[in-house]
């Protein structure tokens, strides 16, 4: 159970996102283990939005040891510890082996209140058929996403159309709700259609995601790259708040901790 683990409502939102936590029983998800070592708690989480995760959180030089004695000891090289840009990179000063991911830096953002002003018209749940819509607008516009109609973990799209008079349009912006768990909504695979930009969709659809995120789950959270400033502005604009995250790898050819 999420309590037996050191997990509650307070925990950091990372670590709920990645313990998976059921909102029926509160057990971790399938294939999750939490660590513990003073301050610093570890969630490794399998096949997280499509990587093998651990999510770290605590002073660093308790996570350097639970790290680097006890998780890296037990999980398989693939997993990629994740948490603050500062704690990461104490990490990676002090484990053999482990270094900084490659790619930019990222933003985890996230947020216990509903967005204000209040959730846009026109926005909506999709149905069967507009998630095929979704399909093939992630196939035009953001064919690199992680959350994807049909993948595991992806609950439900809502989306935003471009009405034409005689009620028939395209669909111009969807946003996830994808890898959500107790305690921590998650929202993904946000994508407006390139001639639509510029409108506040994505804004739109951010904010109708956050709003039902903050209602169910207690948090909306979400993941950004550091060099994508639009999509930033748009999330702020949803309510979120972020701050610098990064993740580690273990270098190729690594043995890793002995």
């Amino acid at each position: 159970m999420a309590e037996a683990e050191g997990l509650d409502s307070e925990a950091a939102g990372h670590l709920l996102w990645a313990a998976q936590l059921s909102a029926d029983d509160g057990r971790l998800g399938p294939g999750v283990r939490v660590f513990r070592h003073g301050s610093a708690t570890a969630v490794v989480s399998p096949g997280l939005s499509g990587r093998d995760r651990i999510a770290v959180d605590g002073a660093a030089d308790d996570a350097l040891v639970l790290v680097r004695d006890e998780v890296l000891a037990e999980v398989g090289p693939g997993h990629r510890p994740f948490g603050d840009a500062e704690l990461i990179g104490a990490l990676v000063r002090g484990i053999p082996g482990l270094v900084a991911a490659g790619g930019p830096g990222f933003l985890w953002m996230e947020t216990a209140e509903p967005p204000r002003p209040a959730v846009p018209e026109g926005v909506r749940w999709l149905d069967a058929a507009g998630e095929r819509e979704t399909a093939a607008l992630f196939e035009d516009s953001f064919p690199g996403s992680y959350a994807r109609p049909g993948r595991p973990g992806v609950r439900r799209w809502a989306g935003a159309y471009d009405r034409s008079p005689d009620g028939t349009g395209a669909l111009l912006a969807v946003a996830g709700d994808a890898w959500s768990g107790a305690g921590c909504g998650f929202m993904a695979g946000v994508v407006t259609r390139p001639e639509a930009r510029g409108r506040g969709l994505g804004v739109a659809v951010s904010r109708f995601v956050v709003d039902a995120l903050v209602r169910e789950y207690g948090r909306a959270a979400l993941m950004v790259d550091a060099d994508n400033p639009a999509a930033i502005a748009a999330y702020r604009r949803a309510g979120m708040r972020g701050r610098e995250f990064a993740a580690a790898a273990r270098a190729r050819g690594s043995a890793g901790p002995s």
